[in-house]
């Protein structure tokens, strides 16, 4: 039995608006839209481009397009449109700057193809206490997450952003502790710096590959969370293409057992 293809989606940029000095904001319209799932936020999506870094509108039999994934971060069925953050940086390696680029120079009217949704593991809500913890390129996520929590849940949300001027406004629940951090703090260290509460609890990573193995060996060896109770991914690896970041996620998953 063949099975079919995915098909990709075709939007068009609405509006690109500048959410912080290093986040840029684009909202996506389209009649694709309008079969996602109700809580698709928080999902991913791939944008696709050609081998230039150039959005693919349209794709060409033969051609395997570049893939680059990220995160819905609002979702407004009545209007078909998503909203995506990209967060804005530059980098020597072009493969490693195709979403970015675009997303910097994206403006009204433009085209993009997209696949997915692609759901990542759910939160469990019955936990005792949440432990959140993103750097900048997953706080998209993190915002769509923490809004999902009981209204009583109480925990923590340490994130890195690049400068302080990054820092936004997120819906949470009253009982969530904020630490934001910038650039030359450690994510690691501050979230292992937190006090451990009562309870057991459910636990959220998401940042770049290097915090996230420190902050694995910390809940997984030292806190003995068990894998049932911890959603943690590497987003991103400095100076790696994310092809290149999925051959390390791979083989990473392999030695370490995880």
């Amino acid at each position: 039995m063949n099975r079919k293809k995915p098909t990709p989606k075709h939007l068009t940029v609405v509006s690109s608006e500048r959410v912080s000095p290093n986040m840029q904001r684009i909202t996506l319209q389209g009649e694709a839209l309008t079969n996602f799932p109700a809580d698709c936020e928080g999902s991913y999506i791939k944008f696709l481009f050609d081998s230039a870094g150039n959005a693919i509108h349209e794709m060409v039999e033969g051609e395997r397009p570049v893939m680059r994934t990220y995160t819905i971060r609002k979702f407004m069925p009545e209007a078909s449109s998503i909203e995506v953050d990209f967060v804005r940086h530059i980098t020597k390696d072009l493969q490693c700057g195709f979403a970015a680029r675009w997303a910097d120079n994206a403006k009204a009217g433009d085209n993009v193809s997209i696949m997915g949704p692609g759901p990542i593991a759910d939160i469990d809500m019955a936990a005792d206490w949440f432990f959140m913890v993103a750097d900048m390129t997953a706080l998209p996520a993190l915002s769509a997450k923490i809004k999902t929590l009981p209204r009583d849940a109480k925990g923590y949300a340490v994130i890195k952003v690049q400068q302080s001027d990054d820092i936004q406004e997120i819906e949470a629940p009253t009982g969530f502790k904020f630490t934001w951090l910038v650039e030359e703090d450690s994510l690691s260290e501050s979230a292992e710096a937190q006090p451990w509460l009562d309870g057991s609890p459910f636990v959220w990573v998401a940042c770049d590959f290097d915090s996230m193995r420190e902050l694995r060996q910390y809940f997984r060896n030292e806190k003995e969370i068990d894998k049932d109770s911890i959603y943690i991914s590497s987003y991103w690896k400095q100076g790696v293409s994310e092809d290149g970041h999925k051959a390390i996620k791979q083989e990473d998953a392999k030695s370490s057992g995880y």
